[in-house]
């Protein structure tokens, strides 16, 4: 009986790393799908979300059964409740991948991107993409000093939030109201998305030392 247990204990694992696998594939495919203005990349990107939720869905139902049947404590009640956690957040992160290509598929077939922010709006797509493969990998490993490091990692996304901002202010910015907009809100979800990256990592070191990441002194 507690062999099956900690297998369960373990699927949660399995699906919260499936979880980040997918929510990778979707903000790359959408970042795609908006500077190309590809409509069926957007709308696929749109459509597969439920793949997402329905993960979501099943680890939740996990942890409710878990906890009627096994009453777990200590580190087995630790990992029960950051994988709900987790799950929210990745959950969430998918969802923000998928206003993305909401933006892609309601300007098409123009791009909601100006050229000059083109190189900018890639750049945040591709550290999205590398924070939440780090971020698989820390819920994989349970490595503390990887989890960690997403708190540094995310300031490149960070900046160039800011920059975007910058040149929305600009006097000399010429696209007027509704890029703007555009552009504002896509920048927001970009930024979202790392800060729920980050906070998975952060449930990761919680989960290994019983710390939150202020608390913990890496040494080695």
């Amino acid at each position: 009986m507690r062999d099956a247990y900690h297998e369960e204990l373990d699927s949660l694992t399995g699906r919260l790393v499936e979880m980040t696998r997918l929510v990778r594939s979707a903000i790359s495919r959408a970042t795609t799908a908006l500077l190309d203005s590809d409509l069926p990349l957007a709308e696929t990107v749109i459509s597969q979300d439920t793949e997402v939720d329905r993960l979501f869905a099943e680890i939740e139902a996990s942890i409710f059964d878990l906890m009627a049947r096994q009453q777990p404590v200590a580190v087995d009640l630790r990992m029960i409740i950051t994988a709900l956690r987790m799950g929210t957040d990745l959950e969430r992160m998918g969802d923000l991948a998928q206003h993305v290509a909401k933006v892609a598929r309601l300007r098409h077939p123009d791009s909601a991107i100006p050229p000059e922010l083109r190189a900018t709006i890639l750049e945040m797509g591709q550290i999205a993409e590398r924070l939440v493969t780090k971020t698989g990998g820390c819920i994989a490993s349970r490595n503390v000093e990887s989890a960690l490091e997403l708190e540094h990692d995310d300031d490149a996304m960070d900046k160039l939030h800011r920059k975007l901002f910058k040149t929305l202010m600009d006097p000399a910015w010429k696209h007027g109201v509704e890029p703007a907009i555009d552009v504002t809100l896509i920048g927001r979800y970009y930024e979202r998305y790392a800060d729920h990256a980050v906070r998975v990592a952060r449930d990761v070191v919680y989960l290994v030392t019983g710390s939150r990441p202020h608390e913990v002194t890496v040494t080695g």
